[in-house]
């Protein structure tokens, strides 16, 4: 069963981890082609009613943080521009990829309000927001 297919409204927008090769055979991406209308082939961007950020490059290697970073800020400009659009944002690059909440959920700190994270992702924000400063 898709990740929020039971959650999601028409102006939902299934947001996932990809590979810039846009083979979506596993994981969130392949969740993104059955349910949400991503496009095989194409690894970056809007796509039917998902959004695709790569975490891997064509070959299938990691891509590093800083090079995933504008990826987000892309996104996150995008949402932005449609704030009558619902993003719902799985933990990307956290299954896969390999990386942690903690290691990618700080790049989303700058999310509209109409970027909906997941709850790991809130998790490590909130905690960032709540320390103590010196």
């Amino acid at each position: 069963m898709a990740l929020f297919l039971d959650e999601m409204d028409p102006l939902d927008i299934f947001v996932f981890g990809s590979n810039l090769a846009g083979k979506h055979g596993a994981g969130s991406a392949r969740e993104a082609v059955k349910y949400y209308g991503a496009i095989y082939g194409c690894g970056v961007g809007p796509q039917g009613l998902s959004y695709a950020i790569p975490t891997k490059d064509e070959h299938f290697n990691v891509l590093s943080v800083d090079t995933i970073r504008p990826y987000v800020v892309d996104f996150l400009a995008y949402a932005a521009k449609h704030p009558y659009l619902n993003f719902r944002v799985v933990a990307i690059g956290c299954g896969l990829a390999g990386y942690t909440p903690a290691e990618i959920a700080p790049l989303f700190a700058n999310a509209t309000p109409n970027v909906h994270l997941p709850q790991e992702f809130v998790d490590v924000l909130n905690e960032v927001d709540t320390e103590p400063q010196m």
